[in-house]
């Protein structure tokens, strides 16, 4: 089925049991994500809330809440956008199975932007203060809209294929924002609407940029695809939906006549507010900060239109779905872009961008009696620079050998570096350089450290099971000690983090106490943490807690830690992943709320 907008894709997932109505009215002031989480960690359908407190508009969320159900959705385009996409990023593949690829040629012809006249006639104009103001953290600054298409196009190249379609947050209310007049765009100048920005900002004009909600499931998951070079969002989203992307221009502004809302505005040269708080993907909130400030030219939404939204949180959410249906529809990409590269995981149970996994080959020194880290560390940098993954602040990558390797197998993947690591040599650390704009473990905004972990050749340890006899000596230093994985222990400090100085003399003392108790050969990496029961009572904890709250270049210490010539290395790692005074809050369910929202689950409610 090829869904012409959002209620058809609707009443086909109610038809098929995917969807349930929630008749009653649900307040947008938080009531409605705590509704929807509680939904999605259920493993439950995707909610269509009729009464929406204050708007006369409908609204959808947990659509991608299971990869069941997001391909349930593409179902029937699924194999052909996979094919054609495959054949973008390996021609070949067209010219060996000219068969198996003849049709794409035909889905790509159909994918293409179809241009019409004016404004869809089941149009109206409305007010930003129509739409549902959902807030969703008890402490973020406003309503958000959480599932946007933000268009924009090239100023030296306008025009609909050479267009920008990214999925960045937009407040609607709180702040400074003057209610109806504007709205504050969430969105980095690496990104391809900042490219855009800037050069607008050079010509001395603004920008206009159209806010698409709604629509075709395909279109916004066509707002988060990396795609392959010359392949457009916009294509994308016409060869996912299986219908061309319809739109028109209605003074100067792109409007697409399949979504649900359309909100148009310009974002003038330099003019920021601040933005914030929202409660994010790492499980924290990201704090205030300017960003570019859109002036709201006129807002539109179709007849008994639906608005589509997601709660963001602490992993997984609803937005793992769409890492994962990237990854099945792009998975060929990346060993195409990164020759050596077998495989490359972003770990989401640690907010995506901290940690990721990689396999890549090693063939530069085959020769050689003892096997180490050379080739992979070319493709460890070509990791560390590529789209998205740049974000990331640890990149663990091992050689593929001959052992088979999953790094979607976290504690195996873990296992097997740390059995294999030397600590003194295999440790390569990015200082002074970016990381993710939402993760504050670092020295300031965007501003934070890398590390690379990498492992090759024969196995160097056999790994703790237990917490070892040494770490249980050390009650005056480290309490609760638990094990995590093999060879990884988790431990509370009997001081408090103060500052850094205070910090790396204290890490000195557990160095010394550690060497004294005769060392920890089989336990290459120990956690200080605030709760180490929490750390260690799943793998999801340790990640989170490990990768989210520490900064490699300062919150990286060692045991007999040593620097030769400008290389540091140690005998066992140890993160102090205890929250800092400049960290985030972490995200926290409202009580009272959650209390309110009992009255849906009970047996005679809509979700009992």
């Amino acid at each position: 089925m090829s869904y012409q907008w959002l209620e058809q894709c609707i009443d086909d997932l109610e038809k098929h049991g995917h969807l349930v109505r929630i008749r009653d009215e649900v307040d947008p002031h938080l009531e409605m994500a705590a509704i929807h989480l509680k939904v999605y960690e259920a493993g439950g359908p995707a909610l269509l809330f009729e009464k929406v407190k204050g708007s006369k508009y409908r609204a959808v969320s947990n659509l991608f809440g299971t990869i069941e159900r997001s391909k349930f959705i593409f179902r029937h385009t699924w194999e052909t956008t996979q094919a054609v996409i495959g054949v973008r990023n390996d021609p070949m593949k067209a010219l060996k199975n000219p068969f198996k690829y003849a049709g794409t040629g035909f889905a790509a012809r159909r994918a293409l932007p179809l241009k019409r006249n004016g404004l869809p006639e089941d149009f109206e104009e409305i007010s930003i203060s129509d739409l549902p103001q959902i807030k969703h953290w008890p402490d973020d600054g406003g309503a958000f809209i959480t599932l946007p298409q933000v268009y924009s196009e090239d100023p030296d190249k306008p025009g609909i294929m050479n267009a920008n379609l990214g999925m960045y947050r937009i407040q609607i209310s709180g702040n400074d924002y003057e209610m109806n007049r504007e709205v504050g765009l969430h969105y980095q100048i690496h990104r391809g609407i900042g490219i855009h920005q800037a050069k607008a900002t050079r010509k001395g004009q603004p920008l206009k940029v159209s806010c698409f909600i709604g629509g075709p499931p395909a279109h916004t998951l066509s707002a988060v695809m990396p795609l392959p070079e010359g392949l457009s969002e916009l294509t994308f989203a016409g060869l996912l939906a299986g219908r061309h992307f319809r739109y028109s221009y209605v003074d100067g502004y792109c409007i697409s006549h399949d979504a649900d809302f359309v909100i148009t505005g310009e974002v003038y040269p330099h003019e920021t507010k601040p933005e914030g708080p929202f409660g994010d993907h790492l499980g924290y909130y990201s704090l205030v900060h300017d960003f570019p400030v859109m002036r709201v030219h006129k807002v539109y939404a179709r007849k008994n239109a639906i608005f589509p939204f997601t709660v963001v949180g602490r992993p997984p959410q609803e937005d793992t779905s769409f890492g994962a249906l990237i990854h099945e529809l792009t998975g060929g990409a990346i060993q195409q872009e990164i020759p050596g590269v077998r495989e490359v995981h972003a770990v989401d149970a640690a907010g995506v961008h901290p940690l990721l996994f990689a396999i890549g080959s090693e063939r530069y020194t085959p020769y050689q009696k003892v096997k180490q880290p050379a080739e992979i560390l070319t493709i460890a940098n070509r990791i560390l620079g590529t789209n998205q993954l740049s974000l990331a602040k640890y990149l663990f990558i091992a050689a593929q050998e001959e052992e088979p390797l999953d790094t979607h197998d976290e504690a195996a993947f873990f296992r097997y570096i740390l059995e294999r690591i030397d600590l003194r040599r295999d440790l390569h650390f990015q200082t002074n350089t970016t990381i993710d704009t939402l993760d504050y473990s670092g020295t300031g905004l965007n501003t934070g450290s890398k590390v690379v972990f990498a492992a090759a050749g024969d196995k160097k340890r056999e790994l703790c099971t237990e917490v070892p006899a040494t770490i249980q000596e050390l009650h005056s230093l480290v309490t609760n000690p638990r094990l995590v994985l093999p060879g990884i222990v988790a431990v509370q400090a009997v001081q408090p983090f103060l500052d850094y100085q205070q910090c790396a003399d204290f890490m000195k003392q557990l160095s010394d106490a550690v060497i004294e108790q005769g060392g920890l050969p089989d336990c290459p990496m120990m956690v200080v943490c605030d709760d180490s029961t929490f750390t260690s009572a799943s793998i999801a904890n340790f990640v989170w807690t490990t990768f989210t709250r520490s900064n490699p270049s300062h919150d990286l210490y060692g045991v007999n830690e040593s620097i030769e010539f400008k290389h540091w290395g140690c005998d066992n790692v140890i993160i102090d992943a205890r929250s800092k005074p400049h960290h985030a809050p972490p995200l926290l369910a409202d009580a009272e709320v959650e209390r309110n929202i009992e009255r849906f689950f009970k047996a005679d409610g809509p979700l009992g």
